[in-house]
């Protein structure tokens, strides 16, 4: 976890590096509209990846239980925003998490919880898909685990080739979820991409 006198430290130094670009970009910091921004897109940024100082455990909580449930476990429509590695700018979408119990369950909240920690951080959505379901894995052990995400990138709209209707999609699918065809199949079907 970052500690208080780090993020305040980390603060400040961005609030210089933000004065910079913005003269870099031909603006004037001292301008009325832009004396409080560099502060402003500081604090941002160290929200936007707040996730940078979570760690899985914490997140967790001991929000695992012994449970004799093993049927699909479905959490739906989790809304995700992360940034983009590459460009610094948001891809906005949700989250579609499954997995297949193995004698323990965890708390539902926990699965957006975990969403979110992987989500705030400088991102690709490849890697955010696969880091989800590797944690899931990670702290159940289940049978299997399923991960979709669909996003849309700021970076592909705003930029580059500017279409402003794409969407990517990526999955994680894991143990029996991608290993039996029917199982995977179900997962599918109740997402209803």
């Amino acid at each position: 976890m970052v500690g208080r006198n780090q993020h305040e430290d980390g603060q400040k130094e961005l609030c210089g590096a933000v004065k910079t670009i913005l003269g870099c970009i031909g603006e004037n910091p001292s301008r009325d509209g832009l004396l409080d921004t560099p502060a402003r897109y500081a604090r941002a940024l160290l929200f936007f990846t707040k996730g940078n100082g979570d760690d899985l455990a914490s997140i967790v909580n001991n929000a695992v239980f012994e449970e004799d449930h093993h049927e699909l476990v479905l959490v739906r429509n989790i809304e995700i925003f992360s940034m983009c590695e590459h460009h610094l700018v948001p891809f906005t979408g949700k989250m579609h998490i499954g997995y297949i119990p193995n004698g323990r369950v965890i708390g539902l909240s926990k699965l957006a919880r975990i969403a979110e920690m992987f989500s705030r951080r400088l991102q690709l959505q490849e890697r955010l898909t696969k880091q989800v379901a590797l944690a899931i894995s990670e702290t159940l052990q289940p049978k299997g685990v399923a991960v979709i995400v669909e996003c849309r990138h700021l970076c592909m709209v705003m930029r580059g080739v500017q279409k402003t209707s794409t969407t990517t999609i990526t999955s994680s699918m894991m143990g029996s979820l991608e290993a039996d065809a029917k199982m995977g199949q179900t997962f599918l079907e109740l997402v209803k991409l």
